[in-house]
């Protein structure tokens, strides 16, 4: 099981929803932006999956880009292959629902260009 359909399961509780299959898969199209089966990764929020954990009450940290920072596909291909906790994007800035997650980021200074670049690289380094 992935952990996108284990926390969609917790969020439907959440919510006093059923954690069929069928709701299951609904709610993973409307609450997250890849809706492919991804063992890790893949857990960018949509703006209805990013209400909800307003609204069931989940804490979430705020980190702000950098203004200069390049917002590429790539930048959002190593956030998806390396976030492993819901997260969701503006313009401006990233919220994540880890704590430590958002102090990796935050020593970054929000730059998360750099963030998945350095992963990338120790990933790398860790599998030679």
């Amino acid at each position: 099981m992935t952990n996108k359909i284990v926390y969609t399961k917790i969020f439907l509780q959440q919510i006093d929803e059923s954690t069929n299959d069928a709701t299951v898969d609904d709610y993973i199209h409307r609450w997250w932006q890849n809706t492919r089966s991804k063992e890790q990764g893949g857990l960018r929020l949509t703006d209805e999956g990013f209400d909800l954990l307003k609204k069931i009450d989940v804490s979430v940290y705020e980190i702000s880009f950098p203004p200069d920072m390049p917002f590429t596909t790539k930048t959002i291909i190593f956030l998806d292959k390396f976030i492993e906790c819901p997260y969701y994007i503006t313009k401006s800035s990233i919220f994540v629902t880890d704590q430590k997650k958002s102090i990796e980021l935050t020593l970054f200074s929000g730059d998360i260009r750099k963030y998945g670049i350095a992963k990338a690289l120790s990933k790398t380094r860790n599998n030679l």
